[in-house]
C-alpha cells in the first residue's frame, strides 16, 4: 500500500471511529517518524482490525503473539526483569524488552562520565609485555572523550581516581554521583585467573602472559537501581563493538574460570552480569564496564595498544551513546 493510501485510510478511521482517537495519534505518530515502509508495520493493521470488528463479531479471540508494548510493560517491572534474567542464565535477552528507556537527549547537556579503571597507587592487571592495566585505561578513556565531545557530547567528563584499589572504588562512585552523571561508564582491559598465566622474557624482563582467552566485555550490575537502562546501554555498547568486527570473550562462562565465572545475559553481544561490582552496584545512575580487550594476551596486547583500535572502540562507544539519545523513542515510547 502507498503512504498517500495508508493515510486516507486512517483518514476513513478516524471520520468513522473517532472514540479511537488515541490510536489513531499513536499510529500516525509512528508512521511518521519511524523509518519503516507501510508494508512492515503489520501490527498496525492489526489493531485497527481489533477495533473495527470487537462491535460486529462474537467470535473467539485470535491468541497473538505479545506486542511491543506488552514487553516493555513486563520489562518495567524490577521484579519481574531479575526473576527472568536469574532463569535465563546464558542465553540472548529479548531485544524489544530492552528498547530505548532513555529519555530525550541533549547532547550538549547529556553528562556522560568516562571512568578510568584503576588508579596509579592500584594499577590493575600487568600486561605481557610489563605495562600497567592503568595506562591502557587512561589512553582509551581519553581518545573516548574525544570522540564523544567532537559529536556534541560536550558535557563528558573523564573521572580519575587515586589511593589503593577498595577506598578508590568508594571513591569513584562518590564522585560520580556528585557529578549527577546520566551514564557511567568504567573503561578496563582484561587479564585472566592466575592459574592461566604462563611464564616468559619480554626486553630481557620477567613477565607473564596466556593467549587462551581475548575479546572485548561488557558488564552490567542486577543491583543497579536502574539496571534496565544499564542493560540497555550495555546492549548497544556490545552491538556497536561486534558491528566493527570485533569478537567478546566467552571464557566468563565457563567452570575453568572458578569464582570469575558470571553469567552470560546476551550471547550475540557479550553482556555479562556482574552484580557484586562496587562501581556499577552503588552508581546512582546507569553504569556499565567495558573490559576492551586483553592485555594478558600478547598478540591482542599489540592491538590494544595501537592507535587504530583505540579508534575503532572508541567510534562504538560514541555510536552506542548516540544511538541511546536517539529522541524518537523518547517521543513515542513503548508501542
Amino acid at each position: 500500500m502507498k503512504r498517500c493510501e495508508f493515510i486516507c485510510l486512517l483518514g476513513g478511521i478516524v471520520a468513522g471511529f473517532w472514540s479511537r482517537r488515541r490510536y489513531m495519534l499513536v499510529a500516525v505518530a509512528a508512521l511518521v517518524l519511524l523509518p519503516i515502509e507501510v508494508s512492515d508495520a503489520g501490527w498496525l493493521s492489526d489493531v485497527f482490525k481489533n477495533s473495527s470488528t470487537s462491535k460486529h463479531s462474537k467470535s473467539p479471540k485470535r491468541v497473538t503473539s505479545a506486542k511491543p508494548a506488552n514487553l516493555a510493560r513486563r520489562a518495567a517491572s524490577p521484579k519481574h526483569h531479575a526473576a527472568s534474567l536469574a532463569a535465563l542464565g546464558p542465553v540472548a535477552l529479548n531485544r524489544s524488552a530492552l528498547k530505548p528507556v532513555a529519555t530525550m537527549c541533549d547532547p550538549s547537556k547529556f553528562r556522560i562520565v568516562l571512568d578510568v579503571g584503576h588508579t596509579a597507587e592500584s594499577e590493575g592487571a600487568i600486561s605481557a609485555r610489563n605495562v600497567a592495566e592503568f595506562v591502557y585505561n587512561l589512553h582509551l578513556a581519553k581518545r573516548i572523550e574525544e570522540k564523544l565531545k567532537a559529536e556534541g557530547f560536550a558535557e563528558t567528563k573523564l573521572l580519575l581516581t587515586e589511593g589503593k584499589a577498595r577506598p578508590s572504588l568508594i571513591k569513584r562512585v562518590a564522585a560520580a554521583n556528585n557529578l549527577h552523571a546520566d551514564l557511567l561508564l568504567s573503561i578496563h582491559h582484561d587479564s585472566v585467573p592466575n592459574k592461566f598465566l604462563e611464564g616468559w622474557e619480554f626486553e630481557g624482563k620477567k613477565s607473564h602472559f596466556s593467549d587462551r582467552f581475548s575479546g572485548y566485555s561488557v558488564f552490567v550490575s542486577r543491583n543497579n537501581p536502574d539496571f534496565k537502562t544499564s542493560l540497555s546501554f550495555a546492549e548497544l555498547i556490545g552491538k556497536e563493538m561486534k558491528a566493527q568486527g570485533l569478537h567478546y570473550a566467552r571464557q566468563y562462562t565457563q567452570a575453568v574460570m572458578g569464582r570469575y565465572q558470571h553469567p552470560l545475559l546476551n550471547k550475540e553481544t557479550g553482556v555479562y552480569s556482574y552484580d557484586q561490582l562496587v562501581v556499577l552496584r552503588k552508581a546512582r545512575m546507569p553504569a556499565a564496564l567495558l573490559e576492551a580487550g586483553s592485555i594478558i594476551n600478547r598478540d591482542e596486547e599489540l592491538k590494544m595498544d595501537s592507535p587504530e583500535r583505540r579508534n575503532i572502540i572508541s567510534s562504538g562507544v560514541t555510536a552506542a551513546v548516540k544511538e541511546f539519545c536517539e529522541p524518537r523513542w523518547a517521543i513515542l515510547g513503548p508501542l
